[in-house]
């Protein structure tokens, strides 16, 4: 079986990785040459995931496609799902999650709970919304990793909106952030995997690092699985999908963002699940029985990222002593250059007790540091 991937970063080098465990040929379309899953895919083709002709000539003779990011050419991906070829997730769901705006309008269409939110068109709009702030203001498209959003906290800070269609969100008072993974396969059934709790840093707001199982009440748990699930079967699309939500202040869920692919919350799922969240999208691929998403120890999960003050051919300063902690292991995604703020890696913990967990978490983040030669 032929299987794409649109996308060739850490998230496609992870997913390759699971696939050399099934009889599959894997190809791989990105624009650069160099990036993390390029060497371990059967086949890669040098182009741009988001234009039309490069991504119909790269899927047409495939079995099926699947993404690494969602900054897609949805047209194309439609084509040749009319064509037999099977996309999960459906161009469909990619066209609904990748703009903002439509994803917020899903949400309130389907009755799942998010917050309240005007759409804008331009920055001037914002004006008629002053009331609204301490708000959070999203770039329709385009935004990722923490790159267009805006908090707009008074009118005085109008300026710093997007002069685009976004969305402007009403600021939730949050408590807990979690992120559950759920899997949907052509027949309907679905997987969930335990939530991962993110921890921030207060100060710089980063994320320090992430626990899973989160720690949440009973009643929290269902609550969140019930809306995660919910999110899915709405889309009525096979695939894997990551639920961001908040928990408030008052202990009220509210569904953050849909991510329609593996996920950067879901990575712990490699040592610390039965059936990591990449094997379960290569089973949905395949149509293959869903795997046991059940954990096999709790996890935590330090990303390595870029040093304030370094650019350059990256050189890992603490490895080796990160290396010889138990239960500790350590993923690298090749990119030769550092610089700051870049993600270079990630470092996985499992362990059955949690201070184990948030204390080798917080020596980890502060021994093993991403910098230049």
């Amino acid at each position: 079986m032929n299987i794409g991937i649109l996308g060739g970063g850490q998230l496609g080098r992870m997913l390759l990785q699971a696939a050399a465990n099934y009889d599959v040929t894997t190809h791989v379309l990105e624009n650069d040459t160099n990036c993390p899953a390029a060497h371990l895919c059967h086949h890669f083709t040098l182009g741009n995931i988001q234009d039309y002709d490069t991504v119909y000539a790269f899927g047409k003779n495939l079995d099926a496609l699947t993404i690494e990011i969602e900054a897609v050419n949805v047209e194309a991906l439609e084509q040749l799902e009319k064509e037999g070829v099977k996309v999960y997730p459906t161009p469909a769901a990619i066209k609904i999650i990748k703009n903002k705006i439509l994803q917020k309008q899903f949400y309130q269409t389907n009755e799942i709970p998010t917050s309240a939110f005007h759409i804008t068109n331009m920055q001037t709009d914002l004006i008629m919304h002053v009331n609204f702030f301490p708000a959070v203001h999203k770039l329709g498209e385009g935004g990722y990793d923490g790159k267009g959003v805006q908090i707009i906290n008074t009118e005085h800070e109008i300026a710093l909106g997007f002069n685009g269609p976004s969305v402007l969100e009403q600021k939730v008072s949050i408590a807990k952030e979690i992120a559950l993974i759920v899997g949907m396969d052509a027949k309907g059934e679905t997987i969930i995997y335990p939530p991962a709790e993110m921890i921030f840093d207060p100060v710089y707001n980063l994320l320090d690092y992430q626990l899973s199982p989160a720690r949440l009440e009973q009643k929290q748990l269902w609550k969140a699985e019930a809306i995660a699930r919910k999110v899915v079967t709405s889309l009525q699309s096979p695939g894997l999908f990551a639920i961001e939500l908040f928990i408030d202040t008052a202990g009220d869920i509210w569904v953050n963002e849909t991510a329609p692919r593996v996920h950067n919350s879901g990575h712990h799922t490699i040592e610390a699940n039965y059936s990591s969240q990449y094997d379960m999208l290569l089973r949905i691929l395949l149509n293959y029985p869903l795997g046991n998403t059940s954990p096999i120890l709790p996890s935590a999960i330090v990303n390595i990222i870029g040093s304030e003050g370094y650019n350059g051919n990256v050189f890992y300063e603490g490895l080796d002593e990160v290396l010889g902690m138990e239960n500790v292991f350590v993923h690298l995604y090749g990119k030769k250059i550092t610089k700051p703020g870049r993600k270079m890696g990630h470092v996985t913990i499992i362990s059955s007790d949690y201070q184990d967990l948030t204390h080798k978490a917080n020596k980890i983040k502060h021994t093993l540091k991403a910098i230049a030669k």
